[in-house]
């Protein structure tokens, strides 16, 4: 059933929960997107973990103002910040998104909605792009970045861009694990005791593509990086990921009829998608083979 807060506690019902590092202008669309909110504010908290930013803790409280907690995250990376965060909220539900991400003016009320479907919830990703004229690597993130309703309807996990969980599941799954696909771990952990997890198309939030070939690459190095530690402690593990590894190099054909059928693009950004499509899944080939031989 839906949540509400406590009539005899001044608690909010949400704590939302923000991973932060050297992002001040995201941090702060973000935030203004979240001071917009359809959902009473008394009724969630935001809290904002900075995760070592060059900035300094005080420039990274002057952006944020009154509008959210900042608490230190000492240890590097989103989980232990995302940990980090959990650790001062009050609420019975945690929603958590990304810095650089922008959610819908109902994300959090749709997202209480759906709470009462399932003990952990994903809502929609939608990859934003500026301006009309895009970069091959942002006609490319257009199609595949995000399919967060595959994701959970197929896969168990959603990004922890846009997830809603009870606190109770959260402290029971106990925290995300750093150094491995988080997102990915902790929802099958969740999984594996029993939770439910459900997709709320609603409950909407915009990522912004990734602009360029470093940024694309650089993210798939850390994902590579982490998904092979998460692999290798599976029984066969390292074998499933070479078999996996030679699917991926392969699988540009199928899904290039994915980028064909995409209604959203002009034709020259389906072609520039085509290209970094074979790019990418070439390079994820050489990255995977080049993390297993590391591991030796």
């Amino acid at each position: 059933m839906p949540m509400h807060p406590h009539p005899d506690s001044n608690k909010p019902c949400i704590s939302v929960i923000i991973p932060h590092f050297n992002d001040l202008e995201g941090l702060q669309t973000c935030l203004q997107r979240l001071a917009q909110q359809t959902l009473d504010r008394t009724q969630f908290e935001v809290i904002v973990a900075d995760n070592n930013s060059a900035i300094g803790m005080e420039a990274v409280r002057a952006v944020v103002g009154d509008r959210a907690i900042v608490v230190p995250a000492v240890e590097q990376g989103a989980a232990a910040a995302r940990n980090a965060a959990v650790a001062s909220a009050q609420g019975e539900i945690l929603a958590f998104i990304d810095s650089d991400c922008r959610p819908a003016v109902d994300w959090l009320e749709q997202g209480l909605k759906a709470m009462a479907e399932a003990e952990v919830i994903g809502g929609c990703m939608v990859v934003s792009a500026d301006g009309d004229r895009l970069h091959p690597v942002e006609a490319f993130e257009a199609v595949f970045a995000f399919n967060n309703e595959a994701y959970v309807k197929h896969k168990g996990f959603s990004v922890t861009a846009n997830l809603f969980v009870r606190r109770a599941v959260f402290e029971a799954v106990g925290g995300f694990r750093v150094g491995v696909s988080e997102d990915k771990d902790w929802c099958l952990r969740a999984g594996a005791m029993g939770y439910r997890i459900g997709y709320a198309a609603q409950a909407v939030v915009e990522h912004p593509a990734r602009q360029n070939w470093t940024e694309l690459a650089k993210k798939w190095q850390r994902l590579i990086r982490e998904e092979y530690r998460l692999i290798r402690e599976h029984r066969w593990g390292q074998l499933k990921w070479l078999v996996r590894s030679w699917a991926v190099l392969v699988s540009p054909v199928a899904h290039l009829f994915v980028v064909l059928r995409c209604h959203n693009l002009r034709w020259q950004d389906k072609l520039n998608a085509i290209a970094i499509l074979f790019r990418i899944r070439l390079y994820r080939f050489i990255e995977a083979h080049r993390v297993f031989v590391a591991q030796l």
